[in-house]
């Protein structure tokens, strides 16, 4: 009994020393935040290059795999437009698209720049996974159910990118900040992040 009450203060100590890394680590990890998510999405637009979609004929003929960006209507200005960048991993001819005043069914996994996921309902691809982005795996186990919503009442890079897809379609979508949460922490979202989602647009609801 003597002897672990002589240990008491020093495992104290090393509970603080842990503790305070841990803050430390924790705040490391956001440095620089706004300029890497940022970067993040100048990267991905770099990529896309000049794969623009402005009509859901493009839309249609944008190939698995490419990417491509459309334009966030809702606070695109003259003086300011924004982009949201997909990719199509999955595509459907002849699948129902939702208009912004209807509701969907949709598996989604949501990821920060550095892979770590905020919310999700499936298992999906994130904003690390590099290289061939397979729609045919990582998909809901029979344990997942797809989270009901109305098209105009989500973040307006999801509004904007799911007017574009159709029923069954599997998307990667690249979300810059101003098209997701803004500038204020949101939900335990930091300001100024850039949202990667897997979306499977499961069932468009009248």
């Amino acid at each position: 009994m003597r002897f672990i009450t002589k240990l008491l203060p020093i495992a104290l100590l090393a509970m603080t020393f842990f503790s305070s890394c841990e803050e430390v680590s924790e705040e490391s990890k956001y440095d620089n935040w706004q300029e890497r998510n940022e970067d993040f999405i100048s990267e991905v637009a770099a990529a896309t290059g000049e794969s623009y979609v402005a009509t859901l004929e493009q839309a249609v003929n944008i190939p698995v795999g490419k990417l491509f960006a459309i334009k966030d209507q809702s606070i695109s200005t003259t003086e300011k437009t924004v982009y949201i960048y997909c990719k199509k991993l999955r595509s459907v001819a002849d699948g129902r698209r939702p208009l912004s005043t209807e509701g969907v069914n949709c598996f989604y996994c949501g990821s920060l720049i550095t892979g770590d996921v905020f919310d999700k309902n499936f298992d999906g691809y994130l904003s690390t996974d590099e290289g061939v982005l397979d729609g045919t795996k990582r998909l809901p186990s029979e344990f997942c159910s797809p989270t009901t919503f109305m098209v105009g009442s989500v973040i307006s890079g999801w509004t904007a990118a799911l007017q574009y897809m159709r029923e069954g379609e599997r998307w990667m979508v690249y979300i810059p900040w101003n098209a997701a949460y803004g500038e204020n922490t949101t939900n335990g979202i930091m300001g100024y992040s850039s949202l990667t989602f897997d979306i499977i647009l499961d069932k468009v609801i009248d």
